[in-house]
């Protein structure tokens, strides 16, 4: 129970000291601390279209961040979500207008079914990579993330470009049939289920099934993995398979749900902000779900702060990445064993106190 406490208590802390640290960087800047973090909260929670906004922008948290948490259950650090996202929206698009489909909830399963093969594949070139050149994956992610967003703006301004699109290049809109609508009429679209069952099913995959168990085994201790004889290579491959299908497939819903078409607006930054959801759950899946949700408040509230306090609109931005620096700070806190440190604490003290004894006259 202490151990889970902990677990819980130190990204709290993180979470709340980056926003002490935000809060007094824009009160060098003239603004009220208070005021910012009232915005925040009214922007992100304060009503039902806040709540609309917040939900919106938590679905393609939560599949980016799956992208970096399945790997890591496997050892591997992955941080090129956004490529493997724009390519699952791009190859949706792509689909959609390259081979006829049905236009029902079939046609859109199929769409999205391309978006995570594209964007499966993708994060596997950087697991195999790892494993059969021996470069190192979190480099070869991120220098893919760059790639897929290079081929992403050079297919939509050229061969797939729509020519009605004259200011902002896109591809064709998908067809109406094939789009994902919102939940009762909401603003909330379906992307959110699929991200929350994509959570907890992917946590139970890893808790319970033989397969889950295999990769937490490779990712925990390799070389008990060896002498067991697991196929750790496959293992690993799979899981980058899998959390690259995730943002694939976050990719292909906000192309189906949101933009309705491929184009720059796709490259939000989700693929990004999807490592610090990761680490902040501890990359553990089911923890992923409201910690997204939390950062897609932030997300939606940065419109606001800019409308009432006259900040940036991307000093969200900063506070994510204060955020991501303390987090990581929080890891090393969270590797000290207190007791030792404790016990070592006080038997120096008493050391130095039995010196003074003795040397007293």
């Amino acid at each position: 129970m202490r151990n889970v406490l902990r677990e819980i208590a130190l990204p709290v802390f993180a979470i709340a000291a980056a926003l002490l640290l935000f809060g007094l960087l824009v009160a060098f800047a003239g603004v009220d601390p208070v005021a910012v973090w009232v915005t925040l909260f009214k922007g992100a929670f304060g009503d039902w279209f806040s709540w609309q906004n917040t939900l919106q922008r938590a679905a393609p948290l939560m599949l980016t961040a799956l992208c970096v948490a399945i790997p890591a259950r496997a050892g591997l650090v992955i941080i090129g979500g956004e490529g493997a996202l724009v390519l699952g929206g791009l190859a949706c698009a792509a689909l959609a207008h390259a081979v006829p489909l049905p236009a029902n909830v079939v046609g859109t399963v199929l769409v999205c079914v391309a978006g995570a093969i594209a964007g499966g594949l993708w994060i596997m070139l950087a697991g195999w990579l790892r494993q059969y050149r021996g470069i190192n994956e979190t480099m070869s992610s991120l220098l893919l993330a760059y790639i897929a967003i290079g081929i992403f703006k050079h297919l939509v301004e050229g061969v797939l470009r729509d020519p009605a699109s004259l200011n902002k290049p896109s591809t064709y809109p998908l067809p109406q049939a094939l789009s994902i609508g919102g939940i009762g009429g909401s603003d909330i679209h379906w992307g959110l289920v699929i991200g929350i069952v994509a959570c907890i099913g992917l946590g139970l995959w890893l808790r319970i099934t033989a397969s889950g168990f295999a990769i937490r085994v490779v990712g925990g201790n390799p070389r008990t993995a060896q002498l067991v004889g697991l196929p750790a290579t496959k293992l690993i491959l799979a899981a980058c398979g899998v959390g690259g299908a995730c943002a694939g497939v976050a990719g292909a819903v906000e192309v189906a749900a949101v933009h309705t078409n491929a184009n720059a607006s796709l490259i939000a930054g989700y693929g990004y902000a999807g490592i610090l959801v990761s680490f902040i759950a501890r990359h553990n899946p089911v923890a992923i779900v409201p910690v997204a949700i939390l950062f897609g408040g932030f997300g939606a509230a940065g419109s606001l702060l800019q409308r009432r306090l006259g900040l940036p609109d991307a000093s969200v931005v900063v506070l994510q990445g204060i955020a991501f620096v303390l987090i990581l700070a929080s890891e090393g806190l969270r590797m000290i064993d207190w007791k030792k440190l404790n016990a070592k604490t006080l038997g120096t003290a008493s050391a130095k106190k039995a010196v003074s004894v003795e040397l007293a006259p």
